[in-house]
C-alpha cells in the first residue's frame, strides 16, 4: 500500500508565518522607534544648534566701517580727508581653491608680493564670511578686466571704500601723520570688534594720538543670504558712527611759508601762540609724501627713504636733540638777575677767552676776534653780541644747580606733554644726571661748557619754542598743543607754570636785550632788520657739532658739509605785544645770524600780514615806527 506524503503542512506554515510577522513588526517597531527617537533628538533636543548652523550659513553679520573724522588746519583747509577707493577682497568661504584663485587674479591684474603676505596675514585674523582684502586702489582698467572675467573668480569681490587721502602731500606729514595696514603686532593689542570694519590705523603724528577719537564706532548688517553668497535681504541694521572731526591750530599758509624758507636744508621750525600755546607750524625738513604708506609703500622707495642721509622720515622738530647754544643765553642771564649772582651793572672785559684756576684749557669767546669783546661787557652786551666769556664767568657763579633748577621751570630738561607720540625731553644736566647717566662727577668745566648751550645740553626745537614763548609771556608756561578743537569744542588752554616771581626790571631788560639783537646796529641778527615795519625780539645760536682743539681755528673748508656747525634762532614779535614765538635749527648751517633768522623773518611776516586786522597792523607800524626812529644815531647802550 502506497502512502502519499503531505506537500504541505497548513498548521506549521500558519506558526512559522505568525513567527516571522511578530519579528518582522518588533523589527519595523524598534526601527521606527529609533527613528522616532532620532527625530525627537533632532527637532527638540539639537534644534538650537542647527538652527544656529542653518543660520550661519543663511544669515552674516557684515561690519560697516565708521567715516574717519576729517583734519582741518585752523582756516578749515582740509589736511587729511578719505576719497573713495575701489578695492579688491576674497571671502574666503566662497572659494574653492584659495591658491588657485589667487594665481588667476595674478595673470589678469598686477599682484605684488607685498599684496599677497598683506592678505595672507589678515586672513587669520578675519571673522568668517568677512572679505579679506587683497589690492587696493584699482584702476579703471582693472576693475573692467576684474568685471569680464567674474565668471571665473568665484570668491571674489570689488568694493568701494573711503582711503584716506593727504591733499597736502608732504607739508604736514611729520605733525598730521598717516594710516597704515594693521600689522600683526597692533592686531594683538587693539579691540578686534572696534575695528572689524577696517584694515587701518593711525601710526604717527596725529592720527596716532587721536586715534580713538578719529576711528568712529563700527556698524554693522545682518543680511540673508543664498547658496552663492548673494545677499537676499537685510535682516537687521546698525549704523555706524563717525569718528570726530579735528581742527588744528596749524596754519597751511605758515606752514607752507616755513617748509619753503627751508629751500632744501635740513632742519626744524615750530611756531607758537603765545596766549594759547597753539602750533601755528611745525616743519621738519626735509619730508616725504605720506599719501604711498596708506595702501602699503613698496618696499624699495621705504628702503629709499629709510636709508636716506637726510633721515627725512625722522621728527626733528620733537625728536631732534641739539645744543642750543647761544640761543640759551636770554634765559641763563634772566636766572643770574633772579639769582642776584649778577646786577645789571655787572660788567666784565672779554679778552677772547676765558681761564679757569687750575684748568690750563682755555674758553674762547666764538663770537668775537681774536681780541675779544673789550671792557664794560654787560648782559645786555652780552646778549646783543653774542659774548660767551660774560656767560662762561656769570655761570660759574650761578652754579649748576640754579641753572638746572631754573631752567626746567621754562620747560627745559622734560617733555612738554604735546599732544603728539615720541617727543623726547632733551637735557638739562645737572650733578644728579651725570651721576646718574655717566657715572661720573660734576665739574666746573662742565658748568662752563653748559653756559653757552654747549657740553651736554640738549633741547628740541619744540622745547625752545616753548622756553621763548615763556619768555615773551613773562613767565607763563604753556602747554603746547596741536589740535584746538574736537567737533567744534574748543581744547582748553593749560598753563603749566608760571614765573611771576620775576621782577618787571628784569623782564624788562631782558626783552629790550633780545629787541636789540635784531635792531641794534651791533646786533647778531641785525641782518633781518630791513625794512621792518614791526620789532622783533630774538637770539642767534652756533651749536658745535664735533669739538675743535682750543688752539685750532675752525676752517669749515677742511671739514664735510655734514660737520659745520648748526645755525639757530630764537625770537618773539612783536617785541612789545609778543603774538607769536619761533625757534629753528638749519643742520650744518653755520651762522644763526645768516642761515636761521632769515628763515624766522619770513615766518614771522607771514603770521602778521596774516593774522592781525588792518587796523592793528597800521597802529602795530605806527608804534614800532616810533621805536624804530629813536634808534637811529645810537649805539646799543643808547648812547649818542
Amino acid at each position: 500500500m502506497i502512502h502519499k506524503e503531505a506537500f504541505s503542512d497548513p498548521a506549521r506554515e500558519r506558526i512559522i508565518f505568525t513567527r516571522r510577522l511578530i519579528l518582522s513588526m518588533f523589527i519595523m517597531l524598534v526601527m521606527g522607534l529609533t527613528i522616532i527617537s532620532r527625530y525627537v533628538d533632532l527637532q527638540v533636543n539639537q534644534f538650537q544648534d542647527f538652527a544656529t548652523h542653518s543660520d550661519n550659513n543663511r544669515v552674516h553679520v557684515r561690519p560697516m566701517a565708521p567715516t574717519r573724522g576729517v583734519i582741518y588746519d585752523r582756516n578749515g583747509e582740509i589736511l587729511a580727508d578719505n576719497r573713495s577707493s575701489s578695492n579688491l577682497s576674497i571671502i574666503r568661504e566662497r572659494a574653492d581653491d584659495l591658491d588657485q584663485l589667487i594665481n588667476k587674479v595674478g595673470s589678469l591684474i598686477t599682484l605684488t608680493d607685498n599684496d599677497i603676505t598683506r592678505f595672507y596675514s589678515q586672513l587669520k585674523r578675519r571673522r568668517p564670511f568677512e572679505p579679506t582684502p587683497l589690492k587696493f586702489n584699482l584702476t579703471e582698467k582693472e576693475q573692467a578686466i576684474l568685471a569680464v572675467n567674474q565668471h571665473i573668480l568665484g570668491g571674489t569681490k570689488v568694493s568701494a571704500k573711503l582711503t584716506r587721502f593727504y591733499p597736502k602731500r608732504d607739508l604736514f606729514t611729520h605733525v598730521v601723520g598717516y594710516v597704515g595696514r594693521i600689522n600683526e603686532r597692533e592686531s594683538k593689542i587693539i579691540d578686534p570688534i572696534n575695528y572689524s570694519g577696517t584694515d587701518s590705523i593711525g601710526k604717527i603724528g596725529i592720527e596716532k594720538f587721536y586715534e580713538e577719537s578719529l576711528l568712529g564706532e563700527v556698524g554693522s548688517d545682518h543680511v540673508e543670504t543664498n547658496a552663492r553668497g548673494r545677499v537676499m535681504r537685510v535682516i537687521d541694521h546698525v549704523s555706524p558712527v563717525a569718528g570726530n572731526d579735528l581742527q588744528l591750530h596749524l596754519d597751511s599758509r605758515l606752514q607752507q611759508v616755513a617748509y619753503e624758507a627751508f629751500s632744501g636744508e635740513r632742519g626744524a621750525l615750530v611756531a607758537i601762540e603765545i596766549e594759547t600755546g597753539g602750533v601755528l607750524a611745525m616743519v621738519s625738513a626735509p619730508s616725504y609724501d605720506a599719501n604711498p604708506f596708506v595702501s602699503g609703500i613698496s618696499q624699495k622707495a621705504y628702503d629709499a627713504l629709510l636709508n636716506s642721509a637726510d633721515k627725512p622720515m625722522f621728527n626733528r622738530s620733537i625728536k631732534g636733540q641739539y645744543p642750543p647754544g647761544s640761543t640759551i643765553k636770554p634765559l641763563f642771564g634772566l636766572i643770574g638777575l633772579q639769582s642776584q649772582s649778577i646786577t645789571t651793572e655787572t660788567k666784565i672785559e672779554d679778552p677772547g677767552y676765558f681761564l679757569m684756576e687750575g684748568i690750563e684749557r682755555p674758553w674762547r669767546d666764538h663770537n668775537s676776534e681774536r681780541g675779544g669783546h673789550g671792557k664794560g661787557v654787560d648782559l645786555a652786551k652780552a646778549i646783543i653780541e653774542s659774548c660767551d666769556v660774560f656767560f662762561y664767568k656769570m655761570g660759574v657763579k650761578i652754579g649748576i644747580d640754579t641753572l638746572a633748577a631754573s631752567s626746567q621751570a621754562f620747560g627745559l630738561g622734560k617733555k612738554t606733554d604735546i599732544d603728539l607720540p615720541g617727543e623726547r625731553s632733551g637735557i638739562m644736566p645737572s650733578r644728579i644726571w651725570k651721576k646718574s647717566a655717566r657715572g661720573a662727577s660734576w665739574f666746573d668745566g662742565d658748568t662752563i661748557n653748559v653756559s653757552i648751550g654747549q657740553g651736554f645740553m640738549l633741547t628740541t626745537p619744540l622745547q625752545l619754542a616753548v622756553m621763548t614763548a615763556s619768555i615773551a609771556s613773562r613767565g607763563d608756561l604753556i602747554q603746547p598743543q596741536i589740535v584746538k578743537s574736537i567737533n567744534g569744542v574748543e581744547n582748553p588752554t593749560i598753563k603749566v607754570a608760571e614765573n611771576s616771581k620775576i621782577s618787571d626790571k628784569y623782564w624788562n631788560y631782558i626783552h629790550d636785550s633780545m629787541r636789540d639783537v635784531v635792531h641794534s646796529n651791533r646786533g647778531t641778527a641785525r641782518g633781518i632788520n630791513k625794512d621792518l615795519t614791526y620789532s622783533i625780539a630774538g637770539k642767534t645760536g652756533t651749536a658745535q657739532v664735533i669739538s675743535i682743539n682750543a688752539s685750532d681755528e675752525y676752517d669749515r673748508s677742511k671739514i664735510s658739509e655734514r660737520q659745520w656747525d648748526h645755525a639757530l634762532f630764537v625770537a618773539f614779535a612783536p617785541a612789545e605785544d609778543p603774538k607769536i614765538a619761533v625757534a629753528l635749527i638749519v643742520e650744518n648751517g653755520e651762522h644763526g645770524s645768516s642761515a636761521a633768522a632769515p628763515i624766522a623773518r619770513t615766518v614771522i611776516d607771514t603770521y602778521i600780514k596774516s593774522a592781525m586786522s588792518e587796523n592793528d597792523a597800521q597802529n602795530l607800524t605806527a608804534t614800532n615806527a616810533s621805536y624804530l626812529n629813536s634808534l637811529q644815531g645810537y649805539n646799543v647802550y643808547g648812547e649818542q
